[in-house]
């Protein structure tokens, strides 16, 4: 694989090109005055909407701040990620961050202002102002808050408390990316070295068991000697998000945090209990795993080691691209030719070099189009990546070619269908291809842990928030022995009996920041249990789901999460679709057992 000791070496074809945003930064700087000279105007409206011209005023006028401030964010974004280091693309970040205040300060105003209205004026300014009817429905769809939202000094109250409320957060944040550090570990020449975060992913899986497990203590070490502190902050942020949906009239917590998609709780609780209904596949693999390592004892450490041993297969990104359009051919000739369009006109920025941000993400631009960060390294991770980000990428692409900017955005509910479609499908293709039975058997091995991290992890970690939430909704108290004794009982639950518990696995909740973003990884589960679904009747070749689909990925948020999967036969307010996954999984099971 070709190294890249500066971004000037890179073929340019394989650099995006950030002129599709502003050719220059003459023009940038002329755009970031625009906006400084709208944002006195957008304050003018603050206690002057009187009637519904005023309003469409109003929000015409956001709307247009809007669409130039993003592209104006996105070009600082990514010239700073091609080099981090860089200190002209810091100044022009720095500089938008501040923007961004002045933005919020002037229309703050405006959501109070409008939950103040009754429904009835709000009806009779619409129908007053033709203008109106493109904002309608997402001004109803702001006034499904109003029960939740208190008095104007009320809020003012609550507003200035935010800080304090995010404290939890922020000390859990600065404790784990700051000053937590784990022990030594020993390097490759025998000598100690200090553990980070990226080696630990890497000797997790390491084909050594003694290293496996040396990383493995050195890791959760810190994680133990700080377990009363980590216990206050998660404890701390439970209870905010308790006493936050009180205060704001939610039945619950957990339905204060499933809002704003509209998502009922039934969906939340139907994903945890058929994934439970049907746990006895992730069990014969845990069971596989300690007979395949000829391990006496299953343990924590034993659980991400590849099985299938001295796999490596390296995929240049000229062959990785040429395999995409393969494996995802089935998605039809249109889906094709926008992966083409993606690397022809340079939205991808391929390779890794000095100071360029680490992993990979989509951005998608409205009015231009998406760019696609990765930092490719030849090899069957990379292909993968590249893959997921596509998805991402041709959501972003049609939902801005076929919706309004009002409606073009989607929703992360939905986000990650698209990118785990295309995985599932590159999948299928490689294995179906694929005539090494060692290679085989470690593309089926990759598929299943991947279930296992995005599925199963996430439904357990789920259900560890949704009962210390109710904990903490009956008064009950949360300290260091009620997180371990729930937690343990989960990975035991979950794992199955053949996994022998060290001391260090009950404190798996004290290392997870996702739970101080309350009730998030329940949609990773959702969308791989969608995507499963979708891509098992595509490659049945069920012509009706794949029009269907074609025409979700076009869809931004011109309706709810739900909605717009049901429309593809996805129902997730039953458990059909979590079943199906489920099923899916018990087959790989089966494949790689019989392998």
């Amino acid at each position: 694989m070709k190294t890249y000791s500066s971004r000037a070496e890179v073929p340019i074809e394989e650099t995006w090109n950030l002129a599709d945003l502003y050719s220059d930064l003459e023009s940038w700087e002329k755009d970031f005055s625009k906006i400084e000279s709208m944002i006195p105007k957008l304050k003018e409206f603050d206690g002057c909407i009187h009637n519904g011209i005023s309003l469409y005023q109003y929000l015409k006028l956001s709307e247009q701040l809007s669409y130039t401030f993003n592209h104006l964010y996105a070009y600082s974004m990514l010239k700073v990620d091609e080099d981090t280091r860089n200190t002209v693309s810091q100044s022009l970040m720095d500089r938008m961050k501040g923007l961004s205040v002045k933005v919020s300060g002037a229309t703050s105003f405006f959501m109070p202002f409008l939950l103040s209205l009754e429904e009835s004026t709000l009806k009779a300014f619409i129908s007053e102002e033709k203008g109106l009817d493109y904002f309608a429905e997402d001004l109803f769809d702001s006034f499904r808050y109003k029960p939740h939202v208190l008095t104007k000094d009320q809020e003012a109250v609550l507003s200035q408390l935010g800080e304090a409320l995010s404290a939890p957060s922020t000390t859990f944040g600065m404790l784990n990316n700051a000053d937590i550090k784990f022990g030594e570990v020993t390097g490759e020449n025998g000598e100690k070295i200090e553990l980070t975060r990226g080696m630990y992913s890497k000797l997790i899986e390491d084909e050594d068991r003694k290293k496996r497990m040396e990383a493995y203590k050195a890791y959760y070490k810190p994680y133990v000697s700080a377990k009363n502190t980590i216990s206050s902050t998660l404890s701390g942020a439970i209870k905010n998000n308790v006493t936050l949906a009180r205060i704001r009239n939610y039945p619950s917590a957990l339905e204060k945090a499933l809002f704003g998609d509209m998502i009922p709780k039934e969906v939340y609780e139907n994903l945890i209990t058929a994934t439970k209904e049907n746990i006895a596949p992730l069990h014969q693999y845990t069971k596989i795993r300690k007979e395949k390592l000829q391990l006496d004892e299953l343990r924590q450490y034993d659980l991400s080691v590849p099985l299938v041993k001295g796999v490596k297969k390296e995929i240049p990104y000229e062959e990785a691209f040429e395999l995409m359009l393969k494996g995802l051919a089935p998605l039809g000739e249109d889906y094709v030719e926008t992966l083409k369009e993606f690397k022809k006109s340079r939205f991808i920025d391929v390779r890794e070099t000095p100071g360029k941000r680490s992993g990979a993400y989509n951005l998608g631009v409205y009015g231009v189009h998406p760019f696609i960060l990765l930092n490719h390294q030849d090899d069957l991770d990379s292909l993968f990546t590249l893959v997921h980000e596509c998805g991402h990428g041709v959501h972003s692409k049609l939902s801005s070619q076929y919706q309004p900017q009002i409606t073009a955005r989607y929703s992360i509910f939905v986000a990650e269908v698209a990118s785990t479609v295309n995985e599932v499908l590159m999948m299928n293709y490689l294995i179906d291809h694929e005539h090494d039975p060692e290679l085989k058997k470690y593309l089926l091995n990759h598929f299943i842990d991947k279930f296992k991290g995005t599925f199963f992890t996430q439904v357990m970690f789920g259900e560890f928030e949704k009962r210390t939430h109710e904990l903490a909704e009956q008064g009950k108290p949360l300290n260091v022995e009620v997180f371990n004794s729930i937690y343990e009982s989960l990975f035991r639950e979950y794992n199955g009996p053949d996994v022998v518990f060290d001391d260090e696995v009950k404190y798996g909740w004290s290392r997870i920041p996702h739970f101080y973003r309350p009730f998030y990884v329940y949609k990773y589960a959702t969308g791989f249990a969608s995507a499963i679904h979708l891509a098992t009747k595509i490659l049945d070749g069920d012509k009706e789901t794949l029009s269907a689909y074609l025409e979700f990925l076009k869809s931004g948020s011109s309706d709810y999460p739900l909605e717009l999967l049901k429309k593809t036969g996805v129902d997730l307010t039953t458990p059909t679709p979590i079943q199906n996954t489920l099923k899916r999984f018990k087959e790989l099971v089966a494949e790689f057992s019989e392998l």
